[in-house]
């Protein structure tokens, strides 16, 4: 079973939409599944992050923040296969 990566966002935001996508299409076929959490339905997800969305999460370790770090991301893949 795959992980859930954690895709912190909001809604309007052209950058957070982009990300999902991207990673989206990265996890096709792993198992990996991508959940998506609104920062702004969370006041203190709110006022950790702001504005910093969106980011990108397994768990506690941040994999990419504002745009696709292919090379992190990759990293990431390799050690969770």
């Amino acid at each position: 079973m795959g992980k859930a990566l954690t895709l912190y966002t909001r809604k309007g935001c052209p950058l957070c939409e982009e990300l999902a996508t991207e990673v989206h299409a990265l996890l096709a076929e792993t198992g990996h599944v991508l959940a998506p959490v609104d920062v702004d339905a969370d006041p203190a997800l709110k006022a950790e992050y702001g504005w910093e969305v969106p980011l990108l999460f397994d768990g506690d370790t941040e994999i990419c923040r504002h745009q696709l770090n292919l090379p992190a991301f990759q990293e990431w893949l390799r050690f969770n296969p």
